[in-house]
Parts: C-alpha cells; sequence; structure tokens
C-alpha cells in the first residue's frame, strides 16, 4: 500500500506510526515545500511527481490550507483521510459539492470515536432518559510541544486556523456520535486568558436536544489536564474519564481499559483501511458529517 501525505507535521507521526503498525509493507510519500526536509529515520521519502499510484492521500497540513490540498489532491481521484477539523471557515460548499460529484471517498479523522470508553458509553446509555450532560476538556496549549514556542504553532494563531473552539472539535464531534445531531446550539468564544495568542482559547457551546441539553466546555489553559464525559440519567449518573478511558456508575467503576487516546491512531486507521478502503463504506464521518458538525462549531 502507498500513502501520500501533505504535511508532515505532529499528527501526521502519529498517523504515520500507526501505519507502520498496521502493516510493515507501506510505502509512505510525503509531499512539502521544495526547502523542507524529512526524516530519514523514518524511511518516508519526499516526492513532487509520481503520486498518482497512491492507495490513499493523509492531509494533514494546517487547517487554513486543507480547502485548497482537498481541491488539489481532487484530481487524482484517491480516497482522502483528512486531519481535523475540516476547515477553519464555511466557505467550501462548493468544494464539497465538487468531491461528491467526482464520487471521492473522505474520512475526517476524529480518533476519540474509538476511544474504548466511548464505545463503552455509546451502549450503556442506549434506551436510558438522559436528563443532562456536560463535556469538558481543559489542557495547558504550552505544554502540548515541549521545546517549541507554543505562540509559532497553528493552535495558538487564528489566521492559520487555530482556535480551540475547532483545534478541539473532538469534544463537538463525540457528542453527536454519542447524541445525535442537536436541535439548537448556542456558543460563546473568548480570548481573555494570560496565554497571550491570537486565537479563540475558550469555547463553551450548548447543544440543545428534545428532552436534555448539552454543555460543552473547551479551554487551552488548564494547567492539571482534564478531559471528561458526564451523563445525568434519571436513574443514575456515568461520569467517563477519557484520559483514564474509565467508566463510572454513580460512584463505582464498570469499565477500565489500559490503553490510552494515543492508542487510537492504530483503531482508527485499521478502520479506515478495512471499513472505507476495503468495504467501501462511505457513511462514516465523511467531509459531509464533518462539514454539518462544523456548522455547529461555526455558524451564527
Amino acid at each position: 500500500m502507498k500513502v501520500l501525505i501533505v504535511g508532515f507535521g505532529t499528527i501526521a507521526r502519529k498517523h504515520i506510526l500507526a501505519l507502520e503498525k498496521i502493516s510493515s509493507d507501506i510505502e509512505i510519500y510525503a509531499l512539502r515545500r521544495e526547502d523542507s526536509t524529512i526524516s530519514e529515520e523514518m524511511g518516508i521519502q519526499n516526492i513532487y511527481n509520481a503520486i498518482e499510484d497512491a492507495d490513499f492521500i493523509l492531509i494533514s497540513n494546517p487547517t487554513s490550507s486543507h480547502a485548497q490540498t482537498i481541491a488539489d489532491m481532487s484530481r487524482l481521484n484517491k480516497p482522502l483521510f483528512i486531519e481535523k477539523p475540516l476547515f477553519n471557515d464555511l466557505q467550501n460548499e462548493e468544494l464539497i459539492k465538487e468531491i461528491n460529484n467526482l464520487n471521492i471517498q473522505t474520512y475526517i479523522a476524529c480518533n476519540l470515536r474509538f476511544l474504548e470508553c466511548i464505545q463503552f458509553i455509546k451502549e450503556k446509555i442506549l434506551n436510558k432518559r438522559i436528563n443532562e450532560v456536560n463535556i469538558y476538556c481543559g489542557s495547558y496549549l504550552p505544554n502540548w510541544r515541549p521545546g517549541v514556542d507554543y505562540r509559532q504553532i497553528y493552535s495558538a494563531n487564528k489566521d492559520m486556523g487555530g482556535g480551540v473552539h475547532i483545534d478541539l472539535i473532538h469534544e463537538v464531534d463525540y457528542a453527536t456520535y454519542l447524541f445525535g445531531f442537536p436541535l439548537k446550539v448556542r456558543k460563546s468564544f473568548q480570548n481573555k486568558s494570560s496565554l497571550d495568542i491570537s486565537a479563540i482559547d475558550y469555547a463553551n457551546y450548548l447543544l440543545e436536544y428534545n428532552d436534555f441539553s448539552a454543555n460543552i466546555i473547551l479551554n487551552y489553559y488548564r494547567k492539571n489536564p482534564k478531559r471528561s464525559l458526564e451523563v445525568i440519567c434519571e436513574d443514575g449518573e456515568f461520569y467517563v474519564d477519557l484520559l483514564e478511558n474509565n467508566v463510572s456508575w454513580n460512584g463505582k467503576t464498570i469499565f477500565k481499559s489500559q490503553n490510552l487516546i494515543q492508542d487510537t491512531y492504530v483503531s482508527q486507521m485499521n478502520y479506515f483501511i478495512k471499513e472505507l478502503l476495503i468495504n467501501k463504506n462511505k457513511k462514516f464521518n465523511d467531509i459531509n458529517e464533518a462539514f454539518k458538525i462544523l456548522k455547529l462549531c461555526l455558524e451564527d
């Protein structure tokens, strides 16, 4: 299998490691600027042609470049594995129509869907009467990439498509995965913290459903990381700790796994290769669903 990667940052390396764990018979190529370098120890080749025989294209460059990259790569008519978020604005509906008209397979990477505690709670809430949902994700942006000035990374820069409101779109994504799309969304974005960045560093979403509401809080400035989901049901409370990959019911642990979020990259890539590339399943978080989720995050 041949994989072409556009963008070779931290996330791309995670996907590469996942590919290498799945199979040793994978050739990886990176399409980058002519003045860029490729890590030779990872066996990556830097190419500018002979990419027409790639089995799929992995797009992991800055979000602000996704639209142009998707348009450029569409000429190859190859399946597209696109790192989240899909875009940094809502100006690309014509491009989505073009991708659909070309019948190009797409998948937008939101790996938390593959975290075991999320899959476990998805089954446990079936037929439950839910009264309230609280989702929280807070971490400290300066700690994301040790040794790198956090002000220079895309997450911190509005013009590069950064901002906690879509950079951590995982939480909105898995909310729709668990509970479906809401009837109404209210939101509040702020940039008031001491981080001194141009991007939004606090976001609050309120997703309104028929019988309950889901509150989602995201931030870049919490030094003690926390990533949690609380589902208040008629007969008790589920608490999901995503960082520890466990679930409790009324204070008692009912599920725990040793796997961590980083392990979901392998599960996700396995699913993409088997279900999308081989079985041609086009209905799992494709470009249309991802754009609908992006609208929840950005639409006035």
